[in-house]
């Protein structure tokens, strides 16, 4: 499981250089300067391995692409994606993999404008709404965001959104004796940003 010589020296960096590199992309991306993606350039080094250099914790919205909005190619993200931007057993073990094996040094929990679950969350708590099928896990996951922006000023859905942010990164710098470990000693960063879909510029909130 574990690789000598990673395959993209480039990505082996210092937590606080992974977030200045990725919110870099970004900024690229709003300006409308991104890089352009070849599979010819990078699949040779890439079947040597992956050292990807961020963990992004995303929701699965077709609109909110990690790689594009932080303008990067192929094997310098590690993506787990899911409606609603949430941990489960499943994303906690791949994060987990990704501090432990691939020894990503930063973490970002990302939700995003528009988030259709964070809204379906807000009528699970105020209107007491059902949901078919396993549809209803995802807004009840998301009914602790939702209780703590009702305490909030401002707007409810908004709050919620950027809620379920700051509660996920703080779930996961506690959830597991592994990325407590990597976390508390400062070889990784956990942070949480959102993505507007107007601008397409992603906001640090956590």
């Amino acid at each position: 499981m574990f690789y000598k010589m990673p395959p993209q020296p480039e990505n082996v960096l210092t937590p606080d250089a992974a977030l200045a590199r990725l919110m870099a992309g970004n900024k690229r991306y709003v300006e409308g300067n991104v890089s352009s993606q070849s599979f010819t350039q990078d699949h040779t080094t890439l079947l040597k391995g992956q050292n990807p250099y961020a963990t992004i914790l995303g929701c699965s919205d077709s609109r909110v692409s990690p790689e594009f909005c932080f303008d990067e190619q192929h094997g310098d993200l590690f993506v787990a994606r899911v409606a609603g931007n949430y941990l489960t057993t499943d994303f906690v073990a791949t994060i987990e993999y990704a501090v432990s094996v691939l020894h990503t040094p930063l973490i970002m929990v990302m939700g995003h404008e528009g988030c259709g679950v964070a809204k379906a969350a807000i009528n699970a708590v105020r209107q007491n709404q059902q949901f078919p099928g396993h549809m209803q896990s995802l807004a009840s996951a998301l009914g602790p965001a939702v209780r703590e922006a009702k305490k909030m000023s401002g707007d409810l859905y908004e709050n919620v959104i950027r809620m379920n942010v700051i509660q996920n990164v703080e779930r996961l710098k506690q959830k597991t004796p592994i990325i407590y470990k990597f976390a508390s000693s400062g070889r990784i960063k956990i942070v949480g940003g959102i993505y507007s879909l107007k601008t397409g510029k992603v906001e640090l909130v956590a």
